[in-house]
């Protein structure tokens, strides 16, 4: 028996049942046997059954009045941190379960990095539906650690982004390549510099927004640097290309950052040049590997291609003209 008199189970950790988490957070969070009944729709002697009987299994109290209010025991604070590791698992069963109903083919869910999805999604999507305009199609914006996750959750159906997906239940498909670019505040190089390559050197000591180590190509993005002398000034570091963009925009620096979002820079604030020698970058459709692809998805992957190129090909005219 333990203080309270209850008997002690030592595998308390195995001892509690969906039910028995379900009724312990509902208590948390309304701070009463009745307010965790009306949370859950259920009767105050039905929550109480279950509390109870979670603290036999268990071998300890969970919940002590305190001045008219249920307050956890020191025991259920600790126990807390392992119960929300198993809701949120709940939650991502639920999720997947959710995900598994959808009608094949009825809807085509389409993740995107922010950067692509400001600059490639809008026009690449818009001719999709035109050419299957009974086909739903539901957009999102994510990360690219965040997509991989949402693809083997089945919460999208593709993912489009810089960098291929290192995880045995996906694949990726090249749809284009480029490279990543210098982008300066208007004025930093002369005329004739614009829209041609910049020597990697001429970084050097250059102000520089730099990228998150959080970005899946920050480490490439590191390596590539390391041969300029003195090193860039990075005196402000981000999580996306967008951002990056954006500070440019704003005069506080330089940046390199992927062709796609160079190009929804400023014409008037900003200027483009290639980086010699190039960095290359390729743009991915990754989605789930050995199954069979939703319907049209092929047609949006070659629209996808056909229009990532055709803004890498205007890219350097773009420059040119900048």
């Amino acid at each position: 028996m333990n203080k309270d008199g209850l008997p002690i189970n030592k595998g308390y950790g195995l001892a509690m049942r969906l039910r028995h988490i379900e009724i312990f957070q509902a208590i948390r969070q309304a701070g009463s046997i009745s307010g965790a009944a009306q949370l859950l729709h259920v009767s105050q002697p039905a929550v109480t059954k279950v509390l109870q009987h979670a603290e036999q299994q268990l071998g300890f109290a969970l919940f002590l009045r305190v001045r008219g209010k249920l307050q956890a025991t020191p025991e259920a604070l600790e126990l807390e941190r392992e119960v929300d590791k198993v809701s949120e698992s709940l939650q991502g069963v639920r999720r997947l379960a959710q995900s598994l109903r959808r009608e094949p083919g009825h809807s085509l869910r389409i993740g995107a990095t922010p950067a692509l999805a400001l600059s490639l999604l809008p026009a690449a999507v818009h001719q999709w539906t035109q050419r299957y305009p009974d086909i739903a199609c539901e957009l999102s914006s994510a990360h690219s650690r965040e997509l991989v996750q949402n693809l083997l959750m089945r919460e999208i159906d593709v993912a489009l982004t810089l960098q291929p997906p290192d995880h045995p239940g996906l694949k990726a498909q090249a749809l284009a390549s480029g490279v990543l670019v210098a982008l300066a505040p208007s004025g930093h190089w002369t005329d004739a510099q614009v829209g041609r390559p910049m020597p990697l050197q001429a970084l050097a000591g250059a102000p520089l927004i730099g990228l998150s180590s959080a970005d899946p190509l920050s480490a490439r993005l590191d390596g590539y640097l390391k041969a300029v002398e003195p090193p860039p000034r990075i005196s402000i570091a981000v999580q996306t290309y967008s951002l990056a963009r954006a500070m440019v925009e704003s005069g506080a620096g330089l940046a390199v950052i992927d062709p796609f979002t160079a190009l929804g820079a400023s014409n008037t604030r900003t200027a483009i040049r290639p980086l010699s020698p190039p960095l290359p970058i390729s743009l991915y459709a990754v989605t789930r590997a050995n199954e069979a692809p939703v319907h049209t998805l092929g047609a949006l992957l070659d629209i996808f291609a056909s229009q990532a190129q055709a803004q890498l090909d205007r890219l350097f005219a773009v420059a040119e003209r900048r």
